[in-house]
């Protein structure tokens, strides 16, 4: 269900760091947001070193944007970024000033997966008995 893109330079994650990263954000959704963790997909989106800038010079941020369905508790969303943010350093040991999480949502019947619209948060279990369409 929720989708995290992590933007980076290119050789900025070795493979083993990506992988844990992204059993981190894994791990953190599910336990925050009570979903599977087979719904979470993390990507990694890698850029040329001249192709990401901060305050308009050449940088080396780590940029964690996710998606999520609307509805959930403020507090679970802001306990949500603050986790990820942590989990993002201590995998990375990119440091926290360089570290950027960014969650936006939209609500649930905007988004389709395994060919059925999503269910609004707190519905989820109801809507992993039902059967996929052929």
């Amino acid at each position: 269900m929720p989708v995290y893109t992590c933007t980076t330079v290119q050789s900025a994650l070795s493979a083993e760091t990506k992988a844990s990263l992204a059993g981190e954000v894994t791990r953190i959704h599910s336990m925050i947001n009570h979903v599977p963790g087979t719904y979470v997909n993390v990507v990694f989106h890698e850029l040329e070193p001249d192709d990401l800038y901060t305050n308009g010079e050449p940088a080396r941020p780590l940029l964690i944007n996710g998606w999520v369905r609307t509805g959930h508790p403020e507090a679970q969303s802001s306990q949500l970024v603050a986790e990820i943010a942590a989990a993002a350093t201590r995998v990375t040991g990119i440091p926290a000033k360089q570290v950027l999480v960014v969650i936006q949502n939209s609500p649930a019947h905007l988004a389709i997966e395994g060919g059925r619209v999503l269910p609004d948060p707190g519905e989820e279990e109801a809507w992993l008995r039902e059967k996929a369409p052929h």
